[in-house]
């Protein structure tokens, strides 16, 4: 009864956390709405005598299950992109739909992933600046400017990082596009992998859902057992 009494504190703690969470983001995406997402940083860069200016995102970085991906793309500035902003603010069919633009406009895009294991080795900011990294490596023809959203890798190319760049640099915002939408793809062909804990619903965040499944079934080896909610549970040694 006592055991019951704990499981039961615990998993509603996480529901509690989940639920800030999650009007946390909402407040963020509702702010992130207001912004103008513009060829601004990319005209800027151009100026200086760039001519393949790459944006660079990630998407994963706070999820409880599964890889980080990163995106890089290279896009002729002024190509017609219409509705292109953060990839959080558009619906799945409209993600769908600009990826399948961004890839057919672009000069060049990569996707590249790191797994949860390195995750829990480097860490997640590490981790993500890996796969950052190894899409820009991907690019070809090579970008000579890189525009990152919040974040600096170790590259010889001149780089400017943005906060808040998927909702103020097109270029950013393709690469966050392309970078969902396969994040999401693969979350749902491992659904089918892991059933029981819903992947293809939450895509690996921390919701109340995927928590409760968690403390019914366990983690998986997908799981990213050195965030936090994962080692309050105290499946690991």
């Amino acid at each position: 009864m006592a055991k019951q009494s704990a499981e039961s504190a615990a998993t509603s703690a996480d529901n509690q956390a989940a639920g800030k969470r999650a009007a946390a983001a909402r407040d963020k995406a509702a702010r992130l709405r207001k912004i103008v997402c513009s060829w601004q940083y990319e005209e800027a860069a151009q100026r200086t005598g760039a001519s393949r200016i790459a944006g660079i995102d990630e998407v994963g970085r706070g999820c409880l299950f599964g890889p980080v991906v990163a995106a890089a793309v290279i896009l002729p500035l002024g190509c017609e992109l219409p509705g292109l902003r953060d990839s959080k603010q558009l619906r799945p069919r409209d993600r769908e739909r600009l990826s399948e633009m961004i890839q057919k406009c672009c000069l060049a895009s990569a996707v590249a992933e790191v797994d949860s294991v390195t995750i829990d080795r480097v860490n997640i900011y590490q981790a993500t600046r890996l796969a950052m990294l190894a899409a820009i490596q991907k690019l070809d023809p090579p970008p000579d400017f890189l525009l990152i959203d919040a974040m600096k890798v170790e590259h010889n190319c001149p780089q400017q990082s943005l906060i808040y760049g998927d909702a103020l640099s097109l270029s950013i915002a393709a690469a966050s596009v392309l970078a969902k939408v396969y994040r999401d793809a693969l979350m749902c062909r491992m659904d089918a992998e892991f059933p029981g804990y819903e992947i293809a619903a939450h895509k690996g965040y921390g919701t109340a859902k995927h928590l409760e499944a968690i403390h019914r079934l366990g983690p998986t080896a997908q799981h990213r057992k050195s965030f936090a909610p994962m080692r309050q549970m105290q499946f690991f040694d």
